[in-house]
Order: C-alpha cells, then structure tokens, then sequence
C-alpha cells in the first residue's frame, strides 16, 4: 500500500484527458465576429421606437376595425328637414324613428307620410332611445335609419361604361375625406353622365348617412366603389388604355387645353387639405387646373370636380355633334 502512489479514493477512467477533448467548431472564431450593423429601433423589441410604432399600428388597426363596424351597421340620418328631404330624393331607408309625444309639425308629417308611402317602417320610440340611436346628435324627434351601403368592385365601374356604349367617365377621390363632400361629388357625377365614383379603401369618407342626404338620392343610382390600393387600381385601368387626369393647383394645363376629355377617362380628385398625393400624381397622365380670379385662392373640392366634369360633358356632346 504504501509503495502504491494513487490517492485513496481516486479513479480515473481509462482514455480520459485534461481539458476539451474535441474542437470548439469555430464557435470561438465566430464569437469574434461582428454581428453586422444595429438594427433601426423600430425593429429592435424594447426600444422606444419599436413600442411607439407598436402602439400606432394598434391604433390603426382598431381604427380600421371601428370603420368595418360602422360600415357594417345601419345609419340614422337626424333631424326633421334632413329626414323630410332624404325621403323626397329616394335615399333608402328601412325604418322612420318617430319620439313619442312630440309636437308632430308639417315636416313631421309628411316624414310619416313619405315613409307610409315607400313601406317604410314607422316605430315610436322614447326620446332617450333615439337620442342613443342618433350618438346625441340634434334630432328634433325623427331619424330615418339607412342601411349599410353596398359598394361595387372597381371592375364594375367599366362594365358599366361598356354597357352603356360610352367611352368610360370615372371619378376617383384621392383622400376625401368630408362626407359632404363626397355626397356632392357622387351628385355631380351622376349630373354630368359619369359611370361611377371610387375611393380608396383608407382616409376616405364613406358612405355615410351625410353623404346619402348631400348627394339627394343619386348615390342609389350610380356605382360607388372601393379600391384597396388606389395607385394600383389606376394603372390597372391605365394599361386597359383609360387616360388619367388629375385635378391639380398647380398643374401646367387648364381645362381650355383639356384635349383628353372625349377619351376614356379617369378624373382624380385630391384631397380637401394637401390636394393630390404623390404617387397618385406620378401615375396621372395629365394634370389639370380650373382658371379663377386671383383674388379667389381655390374652390371647394366637389365644386372643382363639378366645374371639370361639366367641361367633361360639354367637350363629349360637342364631339357627339359633330
């Protein structure tokens, strides 16, 4: 025992070394590495940035998800004068809200006679339902519900150009965003023989129970329709050979110059604030301004597509005739 020079207690496996018996398979090398340049903070988890940007897509998202629920849902247009002239110009309607005990005057009345007359509903409601059914808005004891409008597919807008054997007329709005607006602008188009109007599917009016009353009735009558992408869906209609005019300040041509007005056309509305966006502008073919006095600044935007379209009108009779 004493000869044997191995602690008591100690065994050491056969073919085992001190240290790492195989290679660190470059693990070390690519530790040196560099990692390649930091990421912007809105892609890094944690950064301000990042959360802030989170934050704004939430923001859009239930944005998005607020304007599909109302679309989804039906309208009540408010007020005696505004419900008395939705039904005098056809606006659809599925019921006529009328508050118990109000002082029924001749607006009053002829409401629940038009709506008796096209079979529409008439109920009676206490006046703090209709106060929740209008959101609180001035009703005067009457609101007529509208339901959820029925848009039509872009592609329907040509069809109906090419059924009716006219070279197409389309109105397109690029970031409209007053209802009122856009009800003038659907009037004005139906007035001057366009074959439909399209918004984008974001930052755009709806059809709203505004835009109903303010374009009397014709939005039943001519197609309105909603593009995903509005710069996509105009070159899609480009390349079908459909020319594109853009309504602009500060274009080079007037509508006297407006020589394409007699071709398929698309006639692209900017918005009320910052007119025409960018892409929407490098895919128009033409831009076009109206000719005012200097001491007028600019027009309203429905009343600029009115005096367009009726250049519009004006060109293609005078071509007819000739």
């Amino acid at each position: 025992m004493a000869g044997n020079s191995r602690r008591r207690g100690a065994v050491r496996k056969e073919g085992t070394k001190k240290g790492p018996v195989v290679g660190s398979g470059g693990n070390r090398r690519k530790g040196l590495e560099g990692k390649g340049p930091t990421p912007k903070g809105e892609n890094r988890p944690g950064h301000p940035k990042q959360k802030k940007a989170a934050q704004q897509a939430k923001r859009e998202d239930n944005r998005q998800r607020a304007q599909k629920k109302a679309a989804d849902s039906p309208e009540i247009i408010a007020g005696r004068n505004p419900v008395v002239e939705s039904l005098r110009t056809g606006v659809p309607a599925t019921a006529l809200y009328v508050a118990l005990n109000i002082d029924a005057d001749d607006r009053v009345k002829e409401a629940v006679q038009l709506a008796a007359d096209k079979g529409i509903s008439i109920l009676e409601v206490p006046r703090d339902e209709l106060d929740r059914k209008t959101g609180g808005a001035v009703h005067q004891g009457v609101g007529l519900q509208v339901p959820p409008f029925e848009y039509a597919h872009p592609d329907d807008l040509l069809a109906a150009a090419r059924d009716a054997g006219d070279p197409p007329l389309i109105v397109a709005l690029d970031g409209v965003t007053d209802p009122r607006n856009l009800g003038a602008v659907i009037r004005s188009a139906a007035a001057f023989g366009a074959h439909g109007v399209l918004l984008p599917q974001r930052r755009s009016a709806g059809m709203t129970a505004v835009a109903w009353r303010t374009s009397a009735g014709t939005a039943a009558k001519l197609p309105v329709a909603v593009a995903t992408n509005l710069t996509r869906q105009l070159q899609a209609w480009a390349s079908e050979g459909v020319m594109i005019a853009g309504l602009d300040a500060d274009a080079t041509l007037d509508i006297d110059g407006l020589d394409v007005a007699t071709e398929p056309l698309v006639i692209v509305l900017g918005s009320e604030g910052r007119g025409l966006s960018r892409l929407v502008r490098e895919n128009c073919d033409v831009t076009v301004s109206i000719p005012m006095s200097p001491e007028v600044e600019s027009l309203n935007a429905s009343v600029a597509a009115a005096v367009l379209m009726a250049e519009v009108a004006r060109r293609r009779r005078t071509a007819g005739r000739v």
